[in-house]
Formats: C-alpha cells, structure tokens, sequence
C-alpha cells in the first residue's frame, strides 16, 4: 500500500499553553476514530464522552445557582447595586444603555446575519451551522433556566431601563458570551495571524464584559445574575466548541467539510513549523 502521508487525525497539533488539555482532548479523539468507523457516528460519540465534560460544567453551575437560591449571595449582591447606583449619572446612564443594546435580540440577529453571511460566502457552511446551533440553543437554554429558577429582578435599587422577564441567569450576559464567543471562535480561525486573532479575542470579550456591567449598572440585574450568565454561556460554548473540533478532526471522513477546513488546517501546519 502507497504510503499517502499522514491524515488530518493524525497531525501534529501547535503547542502552547494548553497543551495538556489540547493532548487529552486529541487522544480521546484518535481513540474515537480507532474505533468508531464513518463522521457522524464519530462525531456523535465524541459529544457523548464530552457530556461528562458538560455534566462537570452543569455541576459547576447548579453549585453556584443553589449557593444563590439559598440567599447567601443577597447581601453582596444588593451591596454591589447600592453603591453602583450612588456613582450613576445622566452621561453614563446613556452609555450604559448604549452597551446593554449590544445584547439585545435584534442586535444579535443582526450579527448572526452577517456573520453567517461572512462565513457562507468564504465557503464555511458547516460553521453557518454551528453558529445557528449556538445562538439558538444558547437562548432555549436560558429561557428554561429563567423558568426554572424564577428569580424575580431586583428591587433594592430603582431600574434605569424597563423589563418583564425574570432575573437568574442573565439573559444578556448568557447570549451575549454565547454569541460574541460563538463569532469570534469562527472567524479568529480564518484570520492569517495570531495578532489578528487576539484583536478579535479582545473585542468580543470587552463586549461581553462591558454588557455585564451595564446590566448591573442600570440595576436589573443582581451580580449573581451576570455571573451565572457568564457561566452558563461558557458551557454552552464550550460544548459547541468541542462539537466543531469534533468536525473538524473527523473532517477526512466527510469531503465536504474537508474542502471547508483545508485552509484551516494549511494555516496551523504553517504556524506549527514556524514555532519548531
């Protein structure tokens, strides 16, 4: 048999910082592709062994959400409002407002538009579809976590922005790092260099922040509430990410996506001899 090199499967991965977190993911991997023939059942039984890394994110959460029902968190909470609202004034009020618009719904629509538009046209389908998947499931996900928990908003300070909907987690801070991560972890790995890639890092995570610390500003939400956003938001991903890498990997087994991530995989093969 003609020896044709070795297979995306088998490529030598970019060290760095989490190289032993990037090892174990990838062994589990080729263990996977070992013994797991076609890309969906591949992918699937990936996602099934990543539920454990999800089920340990979930603990995190549920461990945090129970510290907050048991009201040990209120006096804090309510201590952060207070003095946030004793340093408001109209200027900020009206940034402050501006930022929170970030996180809205149409924004977010907005975004996912062009970016899924930006994806499909550089010929990244799959990603299109990992991003709706994102979004979508991210704010089906919120919603049964509101109802769930039924924090009611609020009410030590008076709110400079009007809402109905209930308060734990915050729908913002959670859609927002779901949608902003999503963009940015699809589009960093099209760009050329590690600077261009850090630039888009930072601005998505100045924009999740920022829209945090407007919701507590204008005080309809409690801290608690942006924390457990932030927390669930980035289980969420991290499960879709880990989804992508499964694709990704798997890639070889299914030609379509292959041709999507070829370039890809060029530009890491390149930054991986650079750094040898």
């Amino acid at each position: 048999m003609v020896d044709q090199g070795p297979s995306p499967e088998r490529r030598e991965l970019p060290r760095g910082g989490f190289s032993v977190v990037t090892h174990a993911l990838y062994s589990m991997l080729r263990w996977i592709g070992r013994h797991v023939r076609g890309f969906y059942g591949a992918v699937l039984a990936f996602l099934t062994l990543g539920l454990a890394v999800g089920l340990a994110a979930a603990a995190v959460f549920g461990a945090f959400a129970a510290v907050v029902e048991k009201g040990l968190t209120q006096g804090f909470d309510e201590r952060v409002l207070r003095w946030i609202a004793q340093h408001r004034s109209p200027a900020m009020d009206e940034v402050m407002l501006e930022i929170t618009t970030l996180g809205n719904g149409a924004v977010l629509v907005m975004l996912l538009l062009v970016a899924s538009v930006f994806l499909w046209l550089t010929k990244h389908k799959w990603s299109v579809a990992l991003l709706l998947f994102a979004v979508v499931g991210g704010k089906v996900l919120n919603t049964v976590l509101k109802e769930s928990f039924g924090r009611p908003r609020p009410s030590v300070v008076e709110a400079v922005d009007s809402v109905s909907s209930l308060s734990f987690p915050s729908g913002h801070a959670m859609s927002s790092f779901v949608a902003y991560g999503a963009v940015a972890y699809l589009v960093a790995r099209l760009e050329p260099t590690r600077t261009l890639r850090a630039v888009t890092w930072t601005l998505a995570c100045l924009i999740i922040l920022g829209i945090g610390v407007s919701r507590m500003y204008l005080g309809v939400h409690y801290p608690s509430d942006v924390l457990a956003g932030f927390l669930g938001g980035l289980a969420w991903l991290a499960f879709v990410a880990a989804g992508m890498t499964a694709v990704r990997f798997f890639s070889t087994r299914k030609p379509d996506i292959e041709e999507e991530e070829k370039d890809i995989h060029a530009e890491e093969e390149r930054a991986a001899g650079v750094r040898e």
